[in-house]
């Protein structure tokens, strides 16, 4: 939790692109890191209704979080989830 427009979004994306590079063994700007092997990465980030499919925001929300819920997360996994419910 944090103020509005404190960075907690952007900070979010930050980290897990930054995972997402040291996965792929690339460089990470950073002067030191230790990032550990991510057994799957996960991520609902914003969403948008769909008119044609008759679809609220709330919906998607929901439909793309129960995806990731349904997967097989396992305690190596890292599951980033951005204002959940922000659509209600």
């Amino acid at each position: 939790t944090g103020p509005n427009m404190g960075g907690k979004s952007a900070l979010m994306r930050m980290v897990g692109t930054f995972v997402v590079l040291a996965q792929l063994g690339c460089y990470v700007p950073a002067k030191s890191a230790q990032l550990p092997l991510f057994g799957a990465v996960y991520c609902r980030m914003g969403s948008s209704d769909s008119l044609l499919e008759g679809s609220s925001t709330f919906l998607k929300e929901m439909e793309e979080t129960s995806r990731i819920l349904r997967s097989e997360i396992v305690s190596s996994s890292l599951v980033l989830l951005d204002e959940l419910g922000r659509g209600t």
